[in-house]
């Protein structure tokens, strides 16, 4: 059995969760305490960071070479073009969501929300959880600009681009973070990937302490 060291709401845990969802790979999930820096994890993981995958008798870390490695191996359905720049455009917006949406977004909100509480590490800073939300408009209205010329976030078909974004915005709707009047073609690619059977392990997560509002699990939301 593939195992994966995880918590519930993060968005690169929830990356990999959807290509193994997706591409039908059954997976263990165990949850990884991995603040607490436990000698039996640092072996997994020297970097300290999760996800971490046991699979083909491999310890697989960092999130975008597991996917990676997971579409090498188990290419069908495919979630990487063949031509490759768009290849290339699937890999830029990977790095958007992981990088700047990350930086910029989910640890302004989530991790000032939920991650500071579960950690024990005090309350929201105020002024980031202002700047997340303030940020977060600038990120919906780019992935407006993008699908008004594509059916999916990368280009024509669904794409690793589509779960990245997808994974952070799945924990923020999570903690009600997320204003879906902003944009309707934000709200029907989400609703699109939402649907799919690959998501109902996400919709089914639960956080002691922090419920999820009625309309998360909705697929009509």
């Amino acid at each position: 059995m593939n195992r994966m060291f995880h918590v519930p709401l993060s968005p690169f845990c929830r990356k990999v969760r959807l290509v193994m969802a997706e591409k039908k790979i059954e997976l263990e999930l165990i949850e990884e305490k991995y603040w607490e820096q436990s000698p039996e994890f640092m072996r997994r993981n020297p970097a300290g960071k999760i996800p971490v995958v046991r699979m083909d008798g491999r310890t697989l870390s960092e999130s975008t070479p597991i996917c990676e490695y997971i579409e090498e191996t188990h290419p069908t359905p495919s979630l990487m073009p063949n031509d490759p720049a768009a290849r290339y455009e699937v890999r830029r917006l990977v790095a958007w969501f992981d990088d700047k949406f990350h930086n910029e977004v989910t640890s302004k909100l989530l991790y000032e929300r939920v991650n500071k509480k579960v950690m024990g590490q005090g309350y929201p800073d105020s002024k980031n959880v202002k700047a997340g939300a303030q940020k977060i408009k600038y990120h919906l209205d780019y992935m407006t600009w993008l699908l008004d010329q594509r059916r999916w976030l990368a280009g024509d078909v669904m794409t690793l681009a589509d779960f990245a974004a997808a994974a952070h915005l799945s924990c923020l709707d999570y903690i009600s973070d997320v204003d879906w009047n902003r944009s309707a073609n934000v709200k029907d690619w989400y609703a699109k990937i939402k649907s799919r059977p690959a998501f109902r392990g996400l919709l089914a997560d639960q956080v002691s302490g922090f419920p999820p509002p009625a309309h998360y699990a909705d697929l009509d939301f």
